[in-house]
């Protein structure tokens, strides 16, 4: 994909920009050098810029009338692409969707528009930087509010503004070695040494800082995974069932009835939540039960927190007990039964008692989880969150580079270092020729985006 950028940049392009589906409205997107000729091949002549147009758009071949719509013209460079576009508001029918994109096809010059290529021309066009572009990307696939509002803050700049900095900081640095490397004969002063050395560390711990929370963004983005872990019939279907809110896990009384696991998406307080059932702790002869109780104990492994869920009319298993960690909420369920008593070694903790038939002690759990779900994304730094593996991959080796850094060397390898650490701050945004990675980063987009 995207091959010849420059060749396909000069070719007008069209897709719907909304779903394809039965609606009261779908927009269709044309950019290019050609949409003023593609005004007048449809009859939607007399178009202002920017302003909303009732119109009828006819087949140029068959000249039968496709549709009355409203058209929105957008002069170069005061679109979203920075060229000429059109946006064509048709009724949502798909017979209606079928005859206009057959009409643009007959159309000179056009042709349909690959994934994420009209953002991909904005970013050529200098209407965003890539950094910005991740940000969309992470806005149109939000599904909660705080993943909302990281997206927005990343489109709006305000990582590339850091990134930025970051890189006049370096720039500024390399400037003041360099006056320097053409008069090998000039020692550099004490003062300028130890202002450099301060710069450069000063940056490498921001940058730090930054991948120390980038663990932070990728759950962001992936969702903070919770395991229920606990012996058979202990009511983890039943728990699972009523934090999602509906019945999503078979509730049986017959023991090892869960023998995978089974995942539900949950929006807690604004962040994205995966909750997981699996198989229940017991010792067991069927090789499929013993299965999914492995993975049960891989999921525990890798769970950002895992609920053991206890059977208050039972003694707990020690096989459930080893698993306790201080990433663990202990629950006891069926307290509507009897009171159990605490098991040793965990009188300590903070034991949430509930009962999945009555609902005591639901909101209880489900408090607890949000309080822990909120203190792993908040950090102590106010800095938008990293969410793509590309910017992450770059911090990385720019911090590696601020590291091997040092005045001790030969002046122009101490450049160098600090050369590339700029260039791979650069290839976030889009500083610089990043032609080996646009591909990789608008392919992700729909079509008519």
């Amino acid at each position: 994909m995207f091959n010849n950028t420059q060749a396909n940049v000069k070719q007008t392009i069209y897709a719907p920009a909304s779903a394809v589906q039965k609606a009261g409205i779908i927009v269709i997107r044309i950019s290019g050098s050609e949409v003023k000729k593609t005004i007048q091949h449809l009859g939607c002549n007399h178009l202002k810029p920017r302003h909303a147009t009732l119109t009828k758009i006819h087949h140029p071949i068959s000249k039968d009338l496709i549709d009355e719509c409203v058209a929105v013209y957008y002069e170069s460079p005061k679109s979203f692409t920075g060229e000429d576009v059109l946006e064509l508001n048709i009724h949502g029918g798909l017979a209606t969707l079928e005859l206009t994109l057959d009409a643009l096809s007959t159309t000179p010059n056009l042709r349909v528009a690959e994934p994420g290529e009209f953002t991909m021309r904005a970013f050529l066009n200098n209407k965003m930087d890539l950094a910005e572009v991740d940000g969309l990307h992470d806005l149109i696939n939000a599904t909660t509010a705080v993943q909302h509002k990281h997206a927005l803050r990343q489109m709006s700049g305000e990582l590339s503004a850091i990134y930025e900095g970051w890189r006049h900081t370096l720039l500024k640095i390399i400037s003041h070695i360099e006056a320097y490397i053409d008069f090998p004969d000039e020692d550099i002063p004490v003062d300028l040494i130890k202002n450099i050395n301060s710069q450069v560390l000063n940056l490498s711990k921001n940058i730090e800082k930054f991948l120390e929370n980038s663990h932070r963004g990728a759950k962001l983005t992936e969702g903070l995974h919770i395991a229920i872990i606990g012996p058979t019939n202990a009511g983890k279907s039943s728990l699972l069932n009523k934090l999602a809110k509906k019945d999503v896990a078979i509730v049986s009384s017959i023991e090892g009835t869960t023998r995978d696991v089974i995942e539900v998406n949950l929006d807690i307080a604004g962040y994205p939540v995966i909750i997981a059932d699996t198989a229940g702790l017991r010792a067991s002869k069927n090789k499929i039960e013993n299965e999914g109780i492995k993975r049960s104990l891989s999921r525990a492994q890798s769970a950002d927190l895992k609920i053991i869920l206890l059977d208050g009319t039972k003694k707990p298993s020690q096989d459930a007990l080893d698993l306790i960690d201080n990433n663990t909420l202990v629950v006891i369920n069926k307290i509507d039964i009897v009171k159990m008593e605490l098991p040793r070694g965990i009188s300590g903790r903070n034991i949430i008692a509930i009962s999945t038939k009555t609902n005591e002690g639901i909101d209880h759990l489900l408090d607890e989880i949000t309080k822990f779900t909120k203190d792993f994304f908040i950090s102590s730094s106010d800095a938008p969150l990293i969410t793509k593996q590309r910017q992450r991959e770059s911090l990385t080796k720019a911090y590696k580079c601020l590291q091997d850094f040092t005045l001790e060397q030969d002046l122009v390898l101490a450049t160098e270092d600090l050369r590339s650490a700029a260039n791979y701050l650069s290839s976030i945004t889009g500083r610089i020729d990043v032609e080996s990675v646009l591909g990789e980063i608008f392919s992700s987009f729909c079509i008519g985006k």
